[in-house]
């Protein structure tokens, strides 16, 4: 069977639970249009009702950083003082912070 040259574009699918606050990644798949990719994404990730919420995301427009930049974006910036929580002084009627 020969590769098509007009194949679907990808497409990234996260998910939101029912008990979750935040979507997370379920999966890849390959749709036409972005309404088309919500429905399969429905039919594939979420069988058994648990999903509230579906974001798809066209693959190529995800950017992500390289692992070995790792050290310069993920770094504690210990020169930014403010950062840090006792920084702040917080009144006294706060009490479990």
């Amino acid at each position: 069977m020969s590769e098509s040259k007009h194949e679907w574009p990808l497409w990234e699918v996260f998910i939101r639970s029912r008990q979750g606050l935040g979507h997370k990644h379920a999966g890849s798949l390959h749709a036409a249009d972005a309404q088309m990719a919500i429905q399969n994404a429905r039919d594939v990730y979420t069988r058994r009702q648990e999903g509230v919420s579906i974001w798809v995301v066209p693959a190529e427009a995800i950017t992500a950083s390289s692992p070995d930049d790792k050290d310069v974006l993920f770094d504690p910036a210990n020169d930014k003082v403010y950062r840090h929580p006792t920084f702040y002084k917080l009144p006294d009627e706060v009490n479990n912070m």
